[in-house]
């Protein structure tokens, strides 16, 4: 088999290095005229969501994909009928002078896949639905009937293969996490080792006829579970001589800010890892919004210089940060982490920091008119002049910086003041107040407080700390280093290592940014650490930026990453020409009678392809099941079948009361 990196000798890992930048190299796949992998760009590509066989309408948004930075454009095909009109749509937009290659995205429907692969330049098919079913059966295998199942999958499959390699056609073997056969539930339940599975038996299928022409995708609307389910597919074709692209995605991200955020995280976590040859920015919103927000995500990287140094190609150093679950002895007395599953960091709780407490959020609020009690609203204190005291919404901040700034009133007393160390040692009144450190001045001062400490230290300065002076200490973790979220991830390493178990607040400054950008880069940095564990707390310092963008950000990744849930969450599906109803106009009907119910998980789901499966995690789902017709859900169990669109909502939160999970909004 070619293409075959020797630099990923990592004895099981899953990527080239953990502290420097290298992007992981895998097999070159022709798509028309554009490869992916190798040493190709990472790829900008979305999904029509127009009916397949309006082909001028199709014609026209792709069009408009393209001319927004889309290099391959995915149209579903259904059925026998909407692959066929395939043709019509390609042919037009050739006559237009668009030679963008053409995706048919394929579920069920084996001879809709066999008819698209004639035609465009790629198929995409998800082996859990595939000659697969899921009709949420659990069901029991011996080994023989597992294998028997397997051969009459292949049988059906075997035609596609064929057909691929004769028309030069690629093919993404799509796996989802909310799509799972009941076979594979069954044999390996529903995790990212299922997911991994999954694909690799149909790879294998395709290997078995020397058909390589193959991209990989491992998507999830949770992203803890959407990454490591990469990281172990990865590991897997390592171990079996194999380096196929990835194509990275989140699967029903939502809209807006909250889709924006939770794609940064799970595609950006991967990214940081040199993971990942094409991307699709899932969004609740026209197709042609979501290749800008991945093509941001991917120009950071054209820039990062990729380096092969030799850590990177020695596994005693690389695999020094995480470690297998099956490499770790009984007698180690130090918690490592595993790539593959989430844990915590162990930490010493410090006042309400570390430990058991969810991560919180810091604001530098040095810049505002400390004069202004009503400064404090966009982070979450609302104050009431008449009673003089302060309102707590869901996302209020934790910490505030003042720097040596002093306010002219009394802050909340939920709200913790930092300052500067020297301006702290001159107040008199330090109830509430807390220093703020440098290195140097935490080693060389007498006078300290004997509750809380800030000391912010560069993720290069380990070395220099003195041990025994960690006493109600947190660490403000910072770094200047331009692949910061390695550099910060070694430090972790340091303390796993000395087992320090200080609480860590991590902090990254952006300069010179826009608000999308600045949200994207965020997400990125600090939902990497805070997916694998790494982290008690963010503080995301960007001057020239106003307090709200800064304090929803932040609150924005806390929720992406499942570490502190502090409103509802929307597992909504970016549309296409399967829907039944307009997505972006329900989910905004149903976040506004709904947005108050924190930590509930919603499900929106434009068709029975997507849902229940794909909304796994969510508590209650709105699925379109036909024509102005809703089935509503408890997690994946049917509630209610076929209920008007008119009704739909009301019958939902009727649902939702009669669970006791309704609360009315204040």
């Amino acid at each position: 088999m070619e293409n075959i990196s020797v630099k990923h000798e990592l004895g099981g890992g899953y990527c080239n290095s953990l502290t420097q930048y290298s992007r992981f190299l895998t097999r070159e796949v022709k798509i028309g005229d554009i490869a992916l992998g190798g040493h190709n760009p990472i790829r900008i590509q979305s999904m029509t969501t127009t009916d397949t066989m309006d082909t001028i309408g199709t014609v026209e948004q792709t069009i408009r994909m393209v001319e927004s930075g889309c290099e391959y454009v995915r149209i579903t095909a259904p059925s026998t009928k909407e692959a066929e009109n395939l043709a019509n749509i390609k042919k037009e937009l050739r006559y237009r002078g668009y030679d963008v290659p053409l995706i048919a995205d394929i579920h069920f429907t084996p001879n809709a896949a066999e008819m698209a692969a004639r035609i465009v330049e790629k198929v995409r098919v998800n082996p859990g639905n595939y000659a697969d079913k899921k009709k949420f059966e659990n069901l029991e295998y011996t080994q023989d009937a597992y294998t028997a199942e397997l051969e009459r999958i292949n049988k059906k499959f075997l035609p596609l293969i064929k057909i691929c390699k004769e028309y030069g056609t690629a093919m993404r073997i799509g796996t989802n996490h909310g799509s799972l056969s009941d076979r594979i539930m069954s044999h390996y339940g529903d995790t990212p080792r299922g997911m991994v599975e999954s694909a690799m038996e149909f790879i294998r299928m395709c290997e078995a006829e020397n058909y390589y022409n193959l991209v990989i995708s491992m998507k999830a609307s949770n992203t803890q579970v959407m990454v490591q389910a990469y990281r172990l597919l990865v590991e897997t074709m390592v171990k079996e001589g194999m380096n196929y692209p990835l194509h990275l995605g989140v699967t029903e991200a939502g809209d807006g800010e909250d889709g924006r955020i939770k794609s940064a995280v799970g595609i950006g976590t991967l990214l940081e890892d040199g993971l990942g040859d094409t991307i699709r920015v899932s969004l609740t919103e026209d197709p042609e919004f979501e290749a800008p927000v991945a093509k941001a995500l991917a120009d950071r990287y054209s820039f990062r210089s990729n380096k092969t140094d030799v850590e990177s190609q020695n596994p005693k150093n690389s695999s020094s940060i995480f470690h297998h679950p099956s490499s770790v002895t009984a007698s180690s007395s130090i918690k490592t982490h595993s790539p593959y599953s989430y844990s915590r960091r162990i930490t010493e709780a410090v006042q309400h920091i570390g430990g058991h407490h969810h991560p919180l959020v810091m604001i530098d609020v040095s810049k505002e008119n400390l004069k202004d009690p009503y400064f404090l609203n966009v982070v979450g204190y609302n104050y009431s002049a008449g009673l003089d005291k302060y309102n707590l919404a869901d996302q209020a901040c934790d910490l505030a910086f003042l720097g040596d700034k002093l306010p002219s009133f009394s802050f909340p007393g939920n709200l913790k003041q930092v300052y500067n160390y020297n301006t702290w040692l001159g107040l008199k009144d330090k109830k509430n107040c807390h220093p703020l450190f440098t290195l140097d001045d935490f080693n060389k001062a007498g006078v300290k407080d004997e509750h809380l400490n800030f000391v912010e230290i560069d993720a290069t300065q380990f070395n220099h700390l003195s041990l025994h002076q960690l006493i109600n200490v947190v660490f403000v973790l910072k770094t200047a280093a331009n692949h910061g979220m390695a550099e910060q991830r070694a430090f972790f390493v340091a303390l796993q290592e000395k087992n320090i178990q200080t609480p860590v607040i991590l902090k990254r400054t952006y300069d010179n940014l826009n608000a999308d950008n600045l949200m994207l880069y965020a997400a990125t940095d600090l939902g990497a650490l805070l997916t694998d564990g790494f982290g008690d707390g963010v503080w995301i310092d960007a001057p020239g930026q106003n307090l709200a963008l800064l304090n929803a950000i932040s609150f924005g990744i806390l929720q992406a990453t499942r570490t502190r849930i502090s409103k509802t969450e929307y597992i909504s599906c970016p549309s296409c020409g399967r829907t039944l109803f307009d997505l972006q106009e329900t989910t905004q009907l149903i976040r506004s009678r709904t947005d108050h119910l924190k930590g509930l998980k919603i499900g929106i789901m434009g068709c029975i392809v997507n849902g229940p499966g794909e909304m796994a995690d969510a508590d209650y789902g709105y699925v379109g099941t036909g024509p102005d017709k809703i089935t509503l859900y408890r997690g994946q169990e049917v509630v209610k079948k076929n209920v008007n669109t008119a009704f739909a909502l009301d019958e939902l939160i009727d649902i939702i009361k009669g669970d006791g999970n309704w609360v009315e909004k204040a």
